[in-house]
């Protein structure tokens, strides 16, 4: 089934896909990297047929960023559970809450945990250099995987093969987690705020999310200011804006769940949206084009079509959606 990509006028550039990164070869090393490509993509075909075939795999290690997770992870994990698999998954326990079907039922049926190390390492793509203690952990599920085994930490597999092998069924599913934690889709808003100090292409620059907390409050019932701890920068609640920061991404799930808005800068998050059939603004403090959109736009209608993403470049841009703001389930 092919999906269109999602487009934006605020994405530029070329995707970084296999032929993107392809270039930088020539003569030998270019062939090399693509028959390597070429049997990587014949092998998971074969691995995929297995699997449902056997109804059962490991899969893992998952140490990255929550982006990620949402985007090149979960919705095959969900995949997986349609088709009846039982999944032995090594990943974040932190993530647990996410490994739902929509009656709340564990679509994993071996779990092998790995602690919450990001405040002391930060998380890269699923290249993340873990701590000594949980690359132990890692080495022991390795180990005792068995074939079909869906080795994710293997980065070139990771990278080149299993992000672009997804989309080719595509092989993804996405379970409306709002039907698990939601109770009523209030006129409330969510707000991740985004640990940073200095300007990047994909993120803009920095900015102070109180002052947009206290901008909003008069249109929405509620502000969730929300995320984890480590990736977040930290503030004191006051009037209808409420402080819930956690590691625990239940009480994440829930505030997206029962709200009708996310205001994230561009990050991972914004696949949250499709999770809790919530709509997403993206805010960039800067001017577009914003860096890697076209990437996110790339992956983004694989795990959902919902809701489209919106965008605000500047605080007065994020008052005035906020006033003409008007939610539209999309079930």
């Amino acid at each position: 089934m092919q999906i269109k990509p999602a487009t934006s006028p605020y994405a530029a550039g070329e995707y970084s896909d296999n032929r993107h990164f392809a270039k930088q070869y020539k003569g030998l090393p270019w062939l090399t990297f693509w028959l390597k490509v070429g049997i990587g993509f014949a092998c998971a075909y074969i691995k995929l047929w297995y699997t449902i075939l056997v109804k059962k795999c490991s899969y893992g290690p998952f140490k990255g960023e929550f982006g990620h997770f949402l985007a090149h992870n979960l919705p095959f994990l969900m995949y997986l559970n349609i088709k009846g698999v039982k999944i032995n998954y090594c990943g974040m326990e932190l993530h647990m809450p996410f490994l739902v079907d929509e009656s709340g039922n564990s679509i994993i049926s071996e779990f092998t945990p790995l602690r919450d190390f990001f405040s002391e390492v930060r998380p890269s793509g699923n290249s993340t250099k873990p701590p000594a203690d949980v690359q132990e952990v890692i080495k022991a599920f390795e180990n005792k995987s068995k074939y079909p085994f869906w080795n994710i930490g293997d980065e070139f597999y990771y990278w080149f093969i299993h992000r672009n092998f997804l989309i080719k069924g595509p092989y993804m599913k996405t379970y409306n987690l709002e039907k698990v934690y939601g109770g009523h889709k209030d006129r409330n808003v969510v707000i991740f705020p985004r640990k940073q100090e200095t300007f990047s292409d994909n993120n803009g620059g920095p900015w102070d999310y109180m002052e947009i907390a206290r901008a909003v409050s008069p249109y929405f019932k509620n502000v969730y200011i929300t995320g984890h701890p480590a990736m977040s920068v930290d503030f004191k609640s006051e009037g209808n804006i409420e402080l819930c920061l956690s590691g625990d991404n239940r009480i994440i799930l829930e505030k997206c769940s029962n709200s009708q808005l996310i205001i994230t800068p561009h990050s991972g998050v914004n696949n949250l949206g499709e999770y809790t059939n919530t709509k997403v603004l993206i805010i960039y403090n800067g001017k577009p084009p914003i860096g890697s959109m076209q990437n996110t736009l790339r992956f983004r209608p694989y795990i959902g079509s919902r809701h489209d993403l919106d965008f605000a470049f500047s605080l007065s841009e994020i008052i005035t959606y906020a006033k003409s703001f008007n939610f539209k389930p999309n079930y």
